[in-house]
């Protein structure tokens, strides 16, 4: 095993490794099975990153499968984004396939369950089945059709099959034990009738479809999955999964091993809630920048790496836990720390005027494209008398504390010259709208002789910059645990999206690639939209701030 897969090692690793050292397996084959009934989210993520990055450790391969047994809800659509999630991800499947492709033999399976005399045809309404089903503390009762002949069965499931009889009035259950202590060992449904669905790949050449925990065992052991794994919550269908597989003929039996899913703080992962921020228009979309999904944290300026290195970071266990959203904000910040060249943005302009500079002149400085990093290269700045600041980089007065420009104080322009200001220009309402300055034309890249200058700020020429969209993202839900008090919605934070359009960036970044990351320096880091504002401004949406404002 090499260093860097034995610290990533983990239970599920650790099983792998003893299943090939003793011969169980010769090589690991995994699958990655999402429903195609919406878009991937972050959780999603750590499922992709684990079974294909144990392929890959294990020179083994991963399947990409669409577990596609619900028509009413699956569409197109959702499979092509999936795709492109996973290819974005970084990684690529072994083999395509749909559990739909497996129809037929999920059908011929059933049949064989029927003949063994495991399997039933039932009259019972879903109520009925619920009420006979039992509870934790008492077993369930037998359905009166339990006992049909396997004569009877065989017939009324190919008349199931041949649309003979209405939604609801009969599936095909297995028969194991009304009494067991695990209720999805319970006579559960294999199949369920659904009339006047077009289903994606098969359209209507079914009118009935096998369930997910009848599905999925199958499909796994067609692929020749060795090792299946899934989160907590299907830890207790298990049995049923082996149970499947016993009573088939079929060579390869998949272990089934669970792991803790991702639970992440100030978000929702539940698919059904995800679904309603969409269609009810409380997001934009499913890439809104503020979603978990996979499309979302691309659109936002999220790299593969960062997502790859964030699942590792947070590891595989059997213990459910939830992640705080800081954690995979420091992981992006620390991805893009290295990368992210440098510009400058001001996104609440003020202007200063520098009266001894020469009117009409523009100065053309050089700015380091990363200060750490000089192979990074440089850019160019264009210097005028004229520039912008952000407003809250001035005051008229100020304590000792505050390192920026104060009426009468000096500070440097960042790449520039050192500033004082010298008086304010207010408007009729007495508020500040231009600040009236001298430069020292001696500090350009050199400190000022006899006096020590503290404060940095950032600058755009007033002339030169280029006029841009902002929009600062912060958590889509104001508390962490959303919908822990009630209603979800009203979890929301009302301040999770604020669009700045008055906001000038160096004019550099009229030639910035769709997704392009910058850090704005002393703002954040920003990506610049895959769609502009209808003007044509450039739109840049904040990736993440420098630091946690959460404290968190």
């Amino acid at each position: 095993m090499s260093d860097e897969k034995a610290a990533r090692s983990n239970f599920i690793r650790q099983i792998i490794d003893a299943d090939l050292a003793s011969g169980k397996h010769q090589t690991v084959r995994t699958r990655f099975p999402p429903e195609p009934n919406g878009f991937l989210h972050i959780g999603h993520a750590k499922s992709i990153v684990l079974n294909f990055g144990i392929a890959q450790d294990y020179n083994g391969s991963c399947n990409l499968r669409f577990d596609d047994t619900n028509p009413a809800k699956e569409e197109d659509r959702f499979v092509a984004a999936i795709e492109e999630d996973v290819r974005w991800l970084g990684y690529q499947w072994h083999e395509l396939h749909f559990a739909s492709d497996y129809f037929e033999q999920l059908y011929d399976y059933a049949v064989e369950l029927i003949e063994k005399g495991k399997a039933f045809v039932c009259d019972l309404s879903a109520e009925q089945v619920r009420e006979y089903r039992g509870t934790l503390t008492e077993p369930g009762r037998e359905s009166p059709y339990r006992n049909r002949s396997v004569e009877e069965n065989l017939d009324l499931f190919r008349r199931m099959r041949e649309g003979e009889f209405p939604d609801g009035s009969r599936t095909l259950r297995a028969r194991i034990d009304m009494a067991s202590p695990n209720i999805n060992l319970r006579d559960p449904a294999l199949y369920r009738i659904r009339h006047g669905l077009i289903h994606h790949q098969t359209g209507d050449a079914w009118c009935i479809y096998p369930m997910y925990d009848y599905t999925h065992p199958i499909s796994d052991a067609l692929e020749g999955i060795t090792h299946s794994l899934c989160t907590l919550e299907f830890e207790d269908h298990r049995p049923l999964y082996d149970w499947v597989l016993d009573n088939i003929s079929i060579d390869c039996h998949p272990q089934q091993i669970e792991f803790a899913r991702l639970n992440l703080e100030y978000t929702v992962m539940s698919k059904r809630r995800l679904t309603q921020l969409v269609e009810e228009g409380h997001v934009s979309g499913w890439d809104d920048p503020r979603m978990p999904t996979i499309a979302g944290l691309r659109r936002r300026g999220y790299t593969p790496a960062a997502i790859r290195e964030f699942c590792d970071r947070i590891g595989v266990t059997k213990a459910d836990s939830t992640v705080h959203m800081g954690m995979l904000e420091a992981t992006i910040r620390d991805d893009l720390d290295p990368t992210a060249p440098r510009r400058m943005a001001v996104l609440r302009p003020l202007k200063l005027v520098i009266t001894n500079y020469p009117e009409g002149q523009v100065e053309t400085l050089q700015g380091p494209n990363h200060p750490k990093d000089e192979s990074m290269g440089s850019r160019e700045l264009r210097f005028t008398r004229e520039i912008w600041i952000d407003r809250e980089d001035f005051r008229e007065q100020a304590n000792k504390k505050y390192k920026r420009l104060v009426l009468g104080g000096e500070v440097r322009l960042r790449n520039a010259y050192v500033v004082r200001a010298d008086e304010v220009v207010r408007d009729e309402a007495g508020e500040i709208v231009e600040i009236h300055a001298t430069y020292d034309p001696e500090t350009l890249g050199r400190n000022p002789e006899g006096r020590k200058v503290r404060g940095v700020i950032h600058w755009v020429s007033a002339s030169e910059g280029l006029p841009a969209q902002v929009r600062l993202y912060d958590r889509l839900f104001r508390v962490p645990t959303p919908g822990k008090e009630g209603d979800f919605l009203a979890d929301l934070n009302p301040d999770s999206l604020q669009i700045v359009d008055e906001a000038v960036v160096e004019p550099s970044l009229a030639g910035a690639e769709m997704g392009e990351r910058f850090q704005f320096e002393r703002e954040g880091y920003f990506c610049r939209d895959i769609e502009d504002a209808e003007d044509d401004r450039p739109v840049f949406n904040q990736i993440v701030s420098l630091r946690d404002s959460w404290g968190g």
